[in-house]
């Protein structure tokens, strides 16, 4: 009996309502994505954007913390499910269905089921942008991802260090491979300002994402300062950039989330009308 011809994947299908997705990925884990991820989100918001943020880092979920939150999203009808609404985000975490110290063991095809669920089964409503958290390195939960919706692009999160750009290399190819635009790399810990003597350090090294972005033909979208003032916004749920542009601490933040409006509008414009076909 001839065996039938293997079926073709279903195609990404489009969010109804929301413009552009954007991934925020990195080879390792420690280089600061989730907090560039949580600062970008807010900073767009308050740029005047509808915006969501999807904590993918199923391994790690941070946001909720970063953003002061564990209160537990609503289900609003059989498999619809309400976001929450913090700092001007709707957002969605595996850390606010499961929170705590207790850790959830994925295995490949159940990731792949919260993922189109997350993306599928939430309420997000009209939105100009969806930033996607995902977890470090190039596995099963970034495959999900592209498979499900079309990614408008994707941001490579490393510090200047050679060992962090080693895997931020290899999130560049993988994303590369999968058809996926990259928005840009961004250098975070990139320096730190003494404050006694008010000299920069180049603690983990300086500008190696910026050289390895040009090596490779990618954009870069800035540096950002290994600054103590980051890091304890995340903590308390108070991020920077909530202080405004006025703040030094959340400028350089800032300046990243509009570099990445830009280079979204350049992808956009470049193909307007593509959507990714992942063979």
């Amino acid at each position: 009996m001839p065996s039938r011809p293997a079926q073709p994947p279903p195609r990404p299908q489009p969010l109804p309502g929301v413009e552009t997705i954007v991934a925020v990925g990195s080879g390792k884990g420690g280089v600061g994505k989730t907090t560039l991820a949580v600062n970008l989100a807010i900073a767009l918001a308050k740029l005047g954007h509808k915006v969501g943020l999807l904590d993918a880092d199923v391994y790690g979920p941070n946001v909720p913390l970063m953003l002061g939150t564990n209160s537990q999203p609503k289900v609003l009808a059989p498999e619809r499910i309400q976001p929450l609404e913090v700092h001007g985000l709707k957002v969605i975490s595996v850390g606010l269905l499961n929170p705590g110290d207790k850790p959830l063991i994925w295995r490949g095809p159940m990731l792949h089921s919260i993922i189109r669920q997350f993306l599928g089964s939430v309420e997000w409503g009209p939105l100009d942008y969806l930033i996607v958290d995902l977890p470090p390195g190039t596995g099963d939960v970034a495959l999900s991802l592209i498979q499900t919706v079309p990614l408008t692009g994707a941001i490579v999160v490393s510090t200047p260090s050679d060992v962090s750009l080693q895997d931020a290399r290899k999130a560049i190819e993988m994303f590369r491979q999968m058809k996926v635009d990259l928005v840009g790399m961004v250098e975070n810990m990139s320096y730190f300002v003494c404050p006694h003597c008010h000299h920069e350090i180049d603690i983990f090294s300086r500008g190696g994402a910026e050289k390895t972005a040009s090596q490779f033909g990618v954009a870069f979208l800035g540096n950002i300062q290994l600054d103590a003032e980051i890091r304890k916004g995340g903590d308390w749920g108070r991020p920077s950039v909530l202080e405004g542009e006025g703040s030094a601490h959340a400028q350089p933040l800032f300046d990243f989330a509009r570099r990445v409006i830009t280079r979204v509008d350049e992808i956009k414009s470049a193909a307007p009308d593509s959507v990714i076909e992942i063979q």
